[in-house]
C-alpha cells in the first residue's frame, strides 16, 4: 500500500510539473490572441453584421486585420513621405500632456527592442550593489574620463530588463560572466531560474 501511495504521489508531481508550464502557455496565448482580435475584431464583427443584416462572427479577424494594419504601417515608415508624416505625428503627439509621457515612453521601449543585441557588445559580472555581490551586466560603451578608461555597464533590474541601472566601472572591475548576451537575457527575464 505505501508503495502504490509513493508511486501515485510521484507520477502526480511529475505530472504537475509538465502540465503546469503547459497550461500556463496555453493560457497566456489564449489571453494574447482574445486581446489582439477583441482590438478590431468586435468592430469589424459589429460592422460586417450591420451590412448583412445577420449576426456575424469570425475568430481571428481582428487579429488579421491587425497585422495588415501593423504591415501598412511599416510600408509607411520606411519611405520618405511616410517618414516625414510620422515625424509630424511625433511633433504633435509630444505637445499633449498625458499623452506625451505615454507615447515617449512607449516609443524609448520599442527603440530598445528594436536595436536588440546590437546595443550590449557583451554580458559581464560586476560587483554591484555592493562588494562581494555579482550581478549581471551589459556593457554597451567604453569611454574616457579625467585620462581613465571606464566601462559603461547597463545592471537590468528582474525580470523586466528595460528597467535598471547604468553604472560607470573601471575595466579592471569587470569580469566576464561566461554567458553570451542572449544567454544573460533569458538569465535576467526567467528572474535567475534559467541558468547556461
Amino acid at each position: 500500500m505505501e508503495n502504490v501511495f509513493k508511486h501515485l504521489k510521484g507520477r502526480f508531481a511529475a505530472g504537475l510539473f509538465v502540465v503546469i508550464p503547459l497550461g500556463i502557455t496555453i493560457f497566456i496565448l489564449k489571453f494574447l490572441f482574445n486581446f489582439a482580435d477583441g482590438i478590431l475584431g468586435t468592430y469589424l464583427d459589429a460592422f460586417f453584421t450591420a451590412l448583412s443584416h445577420q449576426e456575424f462572427y469570425f475568430p481571428g479577424l481582428g487579429m488579421l486585420c491587425g497585422a495588415v494594419v501593423i504591415y501598412l504601417a511599416g510600408l509607411l515608415a520606411t519611405n520618405v513621405m511616410g517618414r516625414r508624416l510620422i515625424l509630424m505625428w511625433d511633433e504633435f503627439l509630444s505637445h499633449i500632456p498625458l499623452v506625451k509621457s505615454i507615447y515617449t515612453s512607449s516609443k524609448q521601449l520599442a527603440q530598445v527592442f528594436k536595436e536588440g543585441k546590437t546595443s550590449y557588445r557583451r554580458a559581464v559580472f560586476v560587483e554591484w550593489p555592493r562588494k562581494g555581490v555579482r550581478a549581471v551586466g551589459f556593457v554597451t560603451a567604453e569611454v574616457e574620463r579625467g585620462g581613465e578608461r571606464l566601462v559603461v555597464v547597463y545592471v537590468p533590474t528582474m525580470p523586466n530588463p528595460t528597467s535598471g541601472f547604468a553604472l560607470f566601472f573601471r575595466e579592471e572591475e569587470v569580469m566576464e560572466c561566461g554567458m553570451s548576451v542572449e544567454e544573460a537575457v533569458k538569465f535576467v527575464v526567467s528572474g535567475g531560474v534559467v541558468v547556461s
